[in-house]
This record gives C-alpha cells, sequence and structure tokens, in this order.
C-alpha cells in the first residue's frame, strides 16, 4: 500500500521507476496505466453524479406520489360533493319541511361538512367563481358563451359546476358561461 505522505506523482522520479526485474518503465507504459486511471476515475465521479440524481429523483417521486397519490380517488368523489350540494339547493326551497324532512337534510348537512373537512384535510380546495369574476382558463371550463347586456367579454355569467384544486395541480375546473359581449 501506498505511503500517503508520498510526493505527488507529478514529481516522481519518472527513471526511478522500475518493474519486477529491475528495468525501467518504459515512458509510453506509464502514460497508458494514467490514462486508464484517469478514464476510471472519470467514470467513477459519473456513477457518482448518476447515484445522486437517482436519489434525488427518488424522493421527488416518493413525495409526489405522497402529495398527489390520491388524485384519481378524490377525482372520483367530486360526483358525490356534486350531488350532496344538488340535494341541499333543491331542500333549502322548500320552507315547510316536516319533522322527518328535517332531519334528512340536518344529516345531508352533517355529511356535506364532513366530506368538505376530509378534502380540506388531503389538500383539495374548491374553486368557486361568481358572477361577473374574470374567465381564467387554467381553473375555468367555459361550457358555453352568451351575449349578456351590461357585461363585458370573459365575464362570468354563470356557474354550473365549482372546480377543485388538489393543492397546486387542477382536478376539475369550474364549469362556467362566458359573456360573449364585445369589450
Amino acid at each position: 500500500m501506498a505511503d500517503p505522505k508520498q510526493e505527488p506523482e507529478e514529481l516522481i522520479d519518472i527513471d526511478a521507476l522500475a518493474d519486477e526485474d529491475g528495468e525501467a518503465v518504459e515512458l509510453d507504459e506509464l502514460e497508458i496505466l494514467r490514462a486508464e486511471r484517469d478514464e476510471m476515475r472519470d467514470r467513477f465521479m459519473r456513477a457518482l453524479a448518476d447515484a445522486e440524481n437517482a436519489r434525488k429523483r427518488g424522493e421527488r417521486d416518493r413525495r409526489e406520489a405522497e402529495q398527489y397519490g390520491g388524485s384519481k380517488l378524490a377525482r372520483d368523489m367530486l360526483p358525490v360533493y356534486d350531488n350532496l350540494k344538488r340535494a341541499l339547493d333543491a331542500a333549502g326551497d322548500h320552507e315547510g319541511r316536516s319533522e322527518s324532512m328535517s332531519a334528512l337534510m340536518e344529516g345531508v348537512e352533517l355529511t356535506m361538512r364532513e366530506l368538505l373537512n376530509i378534502f380540506e384535510k388531503h389538500g383539495i380546495s374548491r374553486i368557486s367563481p361568481e358572477v361577473g369574476d374574470k374567465f381564467d382558463p387554467q381553473l375555468h371550463q367555459a361550457m358555453f358563451e352568451a351575449p349578456l347586456p351590461d357585461t363585458k367579454q370573459g365575464d362570468i355569467i354563470q356557474v354550473a359546476a365549482e372546480g377543485f384544486m388538489l393543492y397546486d395541480r387542477l382536478l376539475r375546473p369550474a364549469q362556467v358561461g362566458v359573456s360573449s359581449n364585445p369589450g
């Protein structure tokens, strides 16, 4: 094993090097060994860099899978939200409800609140545009265009369904009607 305090190889006297028979090592053979060493060092450094990149990529993929892995289930739960919202909207129109109907609607309201709490817990947020807001193609899906007096082109004139985000990714765009009036 080489002495760690040995001079750097550039300072080693090449004439002093000898093979097993005591003959001087030829300069060409030494250059070949140096070239092999440099190639091996380069390959080793590339392998280290590849391993580090793979580790970082694996960590990023793990985080994304943890954060966004449930997006398919979340997307499948959105119709449940829509149906509960429709039930609450329809029941809100009836003032003189019977006691059993009131209890049923209270249960639906509790179910809706629990669903919204679960959405919030898992990073799902609602996109709730209002009539008069500006249409944003990143968050909204235009279901129709219609000229409506006293509106500007690109204004939301009707909200058909709310949209949803999973952290910073769009699960479903809000479905809206948009004004086509020229500015």
